[in-house]
């Protein structure tokens, strides 16, 4: 294996975190000796420049992803907005096609974005969603996004095959021809046994604007608690900006990955969504925590019942948060480590392949 090729990474821009779960990714292609390209837009492109500085990065064009401010209306906002998403999708897969000529790519690994991949290089395809949970028409979502895996040479699940597993139906298939393998959980974070400094940590992040409204929503709540919060909104800016909230939260704009792993391993609970990535983050802490699933967001909304209904963490829905039902999180007995060890070197051989004029639309990948 070539030891300097490069390898474009380009995650989603849909919350933050596509893009932290590439920070492990891009570190082991460092550790192997390729050179990572970053490619993505908005605070998933902002993030990683926060990140690695010294890596060269370029600018996709964005999905324009926008919630609904009724959960309900979640389905109908996407449907809506496809024919942009679409458009942006056809453009990074002529943008890819020239990062790849242009900056001599050898290998692609892309966090769920559709149009980054490119015949003439092997591609990876990272998502913890072969089923694409979407109510009444899972059937529809999951059958397109299969086939958009198919042109990919391989795809690349963090999670383990087999139980104990975070990803639940998400990630696990029963019969399929698909290149699978499978990580185990990614996560840029180490576990310390640190003395507690917050009772706890809220942890926001996600596109707008349920974002906001949740976190409107907390701080109204917050005003009744008596032990100190650490409060963590994920808005990437330019500059860090902390401040306070009655003495006894307080506010940071954003935290680099350092300052975050510290300060989720001084934090007794957390408060968060119930992304996977952060499901996989918490998991490596093991921390104990509650859950309030983005409003129509299925996939948020499997993960957060799975939990609770195995015992692991309390949740709610978004309009029902009160201060009162972070009290059930003691009832509960949180997250664990689930043990899985990535060879790394034997992954990245992938990237070794030879491929000549070969049309991955049509290629039929067998497990």
């Amino acid at each position: 294996m070539n030891k300097s090729k490069r390898i474009l990474v380009a995650p989603l821009n849909w919350g933050l975190g596509h893009a932290t779960r590439c920070i492990p990714i891009i570190n082991a292609l460092l550790s192997e000796g390729f050179t990572p390209v970053i490619a993505s837009d908005g605070d998933a492109l902002n993030l990683l420049k926060k990140e690695f500085p010294g890596l060269e990065f370029h600018e996709l064009p964005s999905y324009k992803i926008k919630y609904a401010k009724n959960g309900k209306n979640f389905k109908i906002k996407l449907l809506w907005d496809s024919p942009k998403m679409l458009k942006a999708i056809q453009k990074e897969k002529k943008q890819t096609k020239k990062l790849v000529k242009e900056f001599n790519i050898d290998g692609i690994i892309s966090d769920n974005r559709l149009g980054v991949c490119y015949k003439k290089v092997p591609s990876v395809f990272i998502t913890h969603q072969l089923n694409v949970l979407t109510g009444n028409t899972t059937w529809m979502t999951t059958k397109l996004h299969q086939n958009i895996i198919k042109k990919f040479d391989e795809c690349w699940v963090p999670d383990t095959k087999k139980q104990p597993n975070l990803s639940g139906k998400l990630g696990h298939l029963k019969n399929t021809k698909l290149k699978i393998k499978y990580l185990g959980p990614l996560s840029r974070f180490t576990k310390t046994d640190t003395p507690k400094k917050y009772d706890l940590m809220v942890l926001l992040s996600g596109p707008e604007p349920q974002r906001s409204m949740l976190e409107e929503k907390i701080f109204d709540e917050l005003i009744g608690y008596p032990d100190d919060v650490l409060f963590v909104k994920g808005i990437i800016e330019d500059e860090q900006k902390i401040s306070s909230l009655r003495g006894n939260t307080i506010i940071y704009n954003y935290m680099s990955s350092k300052a975050l792993e510290r300060a989720i391993n001084e934090s007794k609970y957390i408060l968060c969504r119930s992304g996977y990535t952060t499901i996989m983050d918490l998991a490596k802490l093991e921390k104990k925590a509650f859950f309030i699933p983005t409003p129509g967001q299925f996939e948020q909304e499997y993960l957060a019942q799975r939990l609770d209904k195995k015992g692991i963490a309390p949740t709610c829905n978004q309009e029902d948060f009160t201060l009162e039902l972070l009290k059930k999180i003691k009832g509960y007995q949180g997250l664990k480590k689930i043990k899985a060890e990535v060879d790394y070197s034997t992954l990245f051989t992938v990237f070794s392949k030879v491929k000549e004029n070969s049309d991955p639309t049509s290629t039929t990948l067998s497990t």
